[in-house]
């Protein structure tokens, strides 16, 4: 700009100065005045001349400058897969996406999510909110997963929806929320507002024989690989959006397979893979629940030998099902290469939960406090992103829709979500910002009003139970903790339940979880622990972000 400010400086010079000999024509005489009149009449045309090509020349090199100052908002494509685990290894068998993702830009080595629970989980990613706040307590309807009372008050809000007001171009396909699709949600017609192509899983997650509603209207699917399997599915609609996209928008993309969930149905040309591969055996894995909360003390220990049988068969297809998510992330890799986007195009990974195969003597599930089913894989790649980053800042799941709004340009503090973007972390170069000093986790427990047929025992109030009379939930597995890793890597949680149960832990000298220190602790950090506990299950909006070390 000072460049165009100097010659703009010069031309007004030369032209001011033309006009300063012109009007001292009246002090000549006629027959002179003449001659100089035609003389500077070309000077005027000479001059004016100037000027419009001064003016011309100063409107190119500005809008030149304009333009080049003017980026392209960035592409968003978000990779959302259903029950990854990162502690038991579940990124084991994703030597693609590690390579064209992790490799290509960030792994962050302490995501979490803060409900080990699909429905609330993926609540929680939506809204960028924890789940005290977006209401979404379990995978029911009356648990509020995609109820009539969250498509009032929760999808308008949802991060897709400021996108689209930006005129990104968006499109969803996979599994959604555990409930969307029944008659009780609104059935297939519900398309929740921000998405212009719509391919959502009617119910939980299947990779045949399913319903998708697209773009609001029933589609029904056989057991036809090619046709049906619905990774692939996901993975051709979105390349076909891709194609008709319009090149003068950016777009995003929510990509959902149904991988790695039960019931880990593998594509055919995976299903003899990984055939020597059992679940880990080192950690808590076949370890008692003591000192545990009451969920965790019943199951049988050692573990009978044909839950081990069940849940190896378990661990090793859940990693053949992962080898069709591999090929969608180098298969859309490859195509936002072929159209030239790839470079503009910010590429998340990651999964609503994590999952467990025999710790602590529990089968297969989620829903647990510990560590193999509240951290999550986190992988992005993108525009500043450098390569091969291993990032240990604390990140969580309702920090992504933050981070897709700062990329996108929002202005973050009209948005009302109690996450926060952790674009400043991945790419210092775009965005000063904080690391978060302690988080919450909180689930709340289901169960049934009746005992279970399988396991009388153990009296109602429990779910998720298992022929050998080990249930997985319970209305007292309720509970609410605050996870630390700066400056003390520690885990504190209460229950919810009759004994008003609390366990803590101490994951630099014990992180398997195997120890309940809470009867060894100093008291005064109970009560820190307590208070901060407190304070983050009311905490919304920027009152969750904000807490601080040293505030109580």
């Amino acid at each position: 700009m000072r460049l165009i400010n100097n010659i703009i400086s010069e031309r007004k010079g030369s032209v001011c100065a033309a006009v300063r000999h012109s009007n001292r024509l009246d002090s000549v005489s006629p027959d002179r005045q003449t001659d100089r009149l035609r003389v500077w009449s070309a000077v005027g045309l000479m001059a004016s001349a100037r000027v419009v090509s001064t003016c011309l020349f100063v409107a190119l090199l500005t809008c030149t400058l304009r333009c080049s100052q003017c980026v392209k908002l960035s592409n968003i494509i978000l990779i959302l897969t259903d029950d990854q685990d990162v502690e038991m290894g579940g990124m084991t068998p994703m030597k693609k996406t590690k390579a064209l993702i992790g490799d290509a830009g960030v792994t962050f080595s302490n995501a979490f999510t803060v409900t080990p629970l699909c429905c609330p989980s993926r609540s929680s990613i939506l809204t960028g909110k924890y789940p005290h706040n977006h209401l979404v307590r379990n995978n029911s309807i009356s648990g509020n997963c995609s109820s009539t009372t969250w498509q009032k008050e929760a999808e308008p809000f949802a991060f897709p929806v400021y996108l689209n007001k930006l005129r990104y171009q968006t499109f969803y396909g996979g599994k959604y929320l555990n409930q969307y699709g029944s008659k009780d949600a609104g059935g297939v017609g519900h398309v929740p507002p921000g998405w212009d192509q719509w391919h959502a899983l009617v119910g939980n997650s299947k990779y045949y024989n399913y319903t998708l509603s697209a773009n609001g209207k029933e589609e029904k699917h056989g057991d036809n690989y090619e046709k049906d399997y619905l990774t692939d599915l996901v993975l051709n609609r979105s390349l076909h959006f891709l194609e008709e996209r319009s090149p003068s928008h950016p777009f995003f993309m929510m990509l959902c397979p149904p991988s790695p969930h039960s019931p880990w149905t593998a594509a055919p040309h995976y299903q003899q893979t990984f055939s020597d591969v059992k679940a880990p055996r080192n950690g808590s894995f076949n370890m008692p629940g003591k000192g545990k909360h009451w969920l965790l003390r019943q199951p049988a220990n050692p573990m009978p030998n044909s839950s081990v049988e069940y849940l190896d068969n378990a661990y090793r297809r859940r990693w053949q099902t992962l080898l069709s998510v591999d090929d969608m992330v180098e298969q859309l890799i490859n195509k936002l290469d072929s159209i030239k986007e790839l470079s503009n195009t910010y590429i998340f990974y990651t999964s609503d939960h994590g999952y467990h195969t025999g710790q602590f003597s529990l089968p297969i599930d989620k829903r647990q406090l510990y560590e193999f089913d509240i951290r999550i894989p986190l992988l992005v790649r993108g525009p500043g992103i450098k390569p091969k980053l291993t990032l240990q800042s604390p990140v969580l799941n309702i920090d992504l829709s933050m981070t897709i709004l700062d990329i996108a340009g929002v202005n973050l503090s009209t948005v009302n979500m109690d996450g926060q973007s952790f674009l400043p972390q991945m790419a210092p170069s775009l965005r000063n910002g904080t690391e978060r000093p302690f988080f919450l986790v909180e689930y709340t427990g289901e169960g049934h009003s009746s005992e279970d047929p399988s396991c009388p025992k153990l009296g109602p109030g429990l779910a998720e139970c298992f022929p050998d009379c080990v249930c997985e939930d319970a209305f007292n597995n309720t509970y609410a903790c605050v996870r630390t890793l700066k400056d003390a890597n520690l885990q504190y949680c209460e229950f919810a339940d009759n004994e008003s149960f609390v366990e803590v832990y101490n994951l630099t000298s014990d992180p398997h979880q195997l120890e309940n220190i809470v009867k060894k602790v100093d008291p005064a950090l109970l009560q820190i622990m307590n208070q901060r506990l407190i304070k983050l299950e009311s905490c919304t909006g920027d009152s969750c972000r904000n807490l601080h070390e040293h505030s109580f």
